[in-house]
This record gives C-alpha cells, sequence and structure tokens, in this order.
C-alpha cells in the first residue's frame, strides 16, 4: 500500500509511521510526504527516510486550502500513485476535490475518543469536562471536522494530578502505536 502523508507540524505521526515500516511491522511504503508549511519539521523527517516531499503553498485562507491548491494536491498525490491519504497532523480542513478525489482513502488520527471532543487541542477538553478517560481515533476523513467513521481507538486514562502537557504526551505516545496498526489494519483488507 502506497501511502501520501500530509502535515503542518513537527511530524511525530508521521514518524512513527516510517519507523514501523522501516522495522518491518507495517508493509507499506510512503510514496510523498506532503506540507502546507514551508518549513514544517515533517518535511525533515521525510528527508531523514529518504521519502520524496514537498510544500505546498496554501494559499490565502487560514484553515483550509485555496480550490485551485487542492486541485495541485490531488494531482500531486495521483502522480505519486497513492493509495491511502494519511493526515498526520494537518491542520486544513479538506473539500470536494481531496474527498472525490480518494473517497474512503482519507484517514485522519484525532486525540480524543470521537465523537467526544472534536476540534482543537481535545486533551484540554477533556481536561476541562473532568473526563476519567480519553484517548485517541484514527477515522475515515468526511466532510466533517473530526467525523467519520472509526477505524481503530486507543484509551488512555486522565489521571487526578494530570496536567494539559502530561495528558497531551500519554496520548501522543498511544497515537504512536495507534496509527500503524490502523493503516496496517486497512493494508490488509
Amino acid at each position: 500500500m502506497k501511502l501520501g502523508i500530509l502535515g503542518s507540524g513537527k511530524g511525530s505521526n508521521c514518524r512513527a509511521i516510517l519507523e514501523a515500516i522501516r522495522d518491518g511491522k507495517l508493509k507499506a511504503e510512503v510514496a510523498v510526504v506532503i506540507s502546507d508549511v514551508f518549513d514544517a519539521p515533517i518535511l525533515g523527517i521525510a528527508r531523514e527516510f529518504a521519502v520524496p516531499n514537498a510544500f505546498l503553498p496554501p494559499g490565502h485562507f487560514r484553515t483550509r486550502l485555496e480550490p485551485a491548491v487542492e486541485e495541485q494536491l490531488v494531482k500531486m498525490l495521483r502522480d505519486a500513485d497513492v493509495d491511502l491519504v494519511v493526515l498526520a497532523g494537518f491542520m486544513r480542513v479538506l473539500k470536494a476535490p481531496m474527498l472525490q478525489a480518494f473517497p474512503r482513502r482519507i484517514i485522519n488520527i484525532h486525540p480524543s475518543l470521537l465523537p467526544q471532543f472534536p476540534g482543537l487541542e481535545a486533551w484540554k477538553q477533556a481536561l476541562a469536562a473532568g473526563a476519567t478517560e480519553t484517548g485517541c481515533t484514527v477515522h475515515y476523513v468526511d466532510d466533517k471536522i473530526d467525523h467519520g467513521d472509526v477505524i481503530r481507538q486507543i484509551k488512555v486514562p486522565v489521571l487526578p494530578n494530570d496536567t494539559a502537557e502530561t495528558l497531551h504526551a500519554r496520548i501522543q505516545a498511544a497515537e504512536h502505536e495507534l496509527y500503524p496498526r490502523a493503516i496496517a489494519q486497512l493494508a490488509a483488507s
């Protein structure tokens, strides 16, 4: 299975996926890593693993790509012969061009047990709500934010002395375990 990874930030989930492939735990290949942030660390991780990578200027919108840019993203992923699009901290909402080009072939990881706590900083939402457990979810991307069908989840307890930072760190550790497993599940089906 050929993966196209999209990310906007530090790329820790991208690294976890690439390490799982390198270590023989995930039978897949990352065909391309694309970021909407010019100097995003995720692009450096791609270079470290000798994976083709590219910066895609997002345009003028803050939370989504301009339509022409999203069409360009579709072309880049198709040119790389990608089977599955993997969002790894990609901070833009995908619209019709991507959703139509890759139906049920775009997945995301979110730091909560969806449908609980969609949106930004879900670990802070969980703390504010007094939740006793949270976790992370791999799900299909649809036309709503943090909404599509769940593929896999891992629960993470909220400890009495947790801060936003400690809870987030434990959720990220769970994400690094969950994402490669979920991709392996999809590759085997």
